[in-house]
């Protein structure tokens, strides 16, 4: 009787160890993953916690959405204008132009 429990066990053991040592892949992106868990709340109709256990992506990645302002707009134009201009000027001269000379924070 206890043999057989012990080997029950053992098998048990194995198992974890073997998932445990398989390498992780990515399939599908954590971005993918939120417009399924929201398409997937929406015809199923279940609650925000479950849908985001099942896609293993946090409430608050869930909630997220990103606000854009009217400056994003008006900073895109004097990146292309700055680039357009001076050509040779990488990321860290524009950033530092638009931020000392214009005044964007």
């Amino acid at each position: 009787m206890k043999i057989a429990v012990f080997k029950k066990c053992m098998q048990r053991f194995k198992f974890k160890l073997k998932s445990l040592r398989m390498p992780y892949k990515k399939v599908v992106k954590p971005s993918h993953r939120k417009e399924m868990a929201i398409a997937y709340k929406k015809t199923q109709k279940l609650s925000t916690r479950l849908v985001c256990q099942a896609f293993s992506i946090s409430e608050t990645c869930f909630r997220y959405k990103a606000l854009l302002c009217d400056e994003n707009a008006e900073i895109s134009d004097w990146l292309i204008k700055l680039t357009s201009t001076w050509c040779n000027w990488g990321f860290g001269l524009c950033f530092l132009y638009l931020r000392n000379v214009k005044g964007f924070k």
